[in-house]
């Protein structure tokens, strides 16, 4: 396997011909100067928006964006890096940062938890805030948080989930479940000695009625 993925990263690196174009002083800040009165030429949207689709890119950080922006554009026969991202030409973007409270390098299910709850929380919690202590049933109640569902769904919208992963897995469960451990998504994962807790699948299916 890892042969066959040796090659195949050549084979996108090296294996086509690059044609490049003279980049001189006159082109660089050429390019600047369109980009600056594109961005410039932006009126102010001041409408309110009728809907919200958030998309969560899990691990999306900025070394992660760069490689996917070099691939792409390795696959249409440039060098990479002048290539962009389709979201990159938003008239708005901004950089967000989030972590766990108490590790510094975080997991899914607290940043999660951040993304959609608006709350840091310990690695591994889901829809919880910090006083939850991982894994302890008996210190939920009390520490759930609402998210982006909550609130549209008090403002009368529809709401729904669509992921690439399990429906119950940390970053959409953050969404609509509370649980001190991710891991506890089905009955069968849930420690017995851990009574007083529902697993994520139940709590979605049996709490959450309004997701669509």
């Amino acid at each position: 396997m890892f042969p066959f993925l040796l090659i195949s990263l050549l084979s996108v690196t090296f294996g086509n011909p690059v044609t490049k174009t003279v980049e001189d002083a006159n082109y660089w800040r050429n390019q600047a100067q369109d980009d600056l009165n594109q961005r410039l030429s932006y009126l102010r949207n001041t409408n309110a928006a009728k809907n919200v689709i958030m998309f969560l890119g899990d691990g999306m950080g900025i070394s992660t964006v760069t490689a996917a922006r070099i691939y792409k554009g390795q696959l249409n026969g440039q060098t990479g890096e002048e290539a962009e991202m389709t979201f990159e030409k938003f008239p708005y973007t901004g950089f967000i940062k989030t972590y766990n409270t108490d590790q510094q390098v975080p997991d899914s299910a607290g940043t999660a938890t951040a993304f959609l709850c608006g709350v840091k929380s310990k690695a591994g919690t889901v829809g919880v805030d910090d006083n939850v202590q991982y894994s302890n049933c008996s210190t939920v109640q009390g520490a759930e948080v609402t998210s982006i569902l909550d609130w549209s769904l008090a403002e009368g919208k529809s709401v729904g989930l669509v992921t690439t992963t399990r429906v119950t897995h940390a970053t959409p469960a953050a969404a609509y479940a509370h649980a001190p451990r991710r891991s506890w998504e089905g009955d069968t994962s849930l420690d017995s000695t851990q009574k007083g807790c529902t697993d994520i699948a139940y709590q979605l299916i049996k709490d959450n009625p309004d997701i669509q």
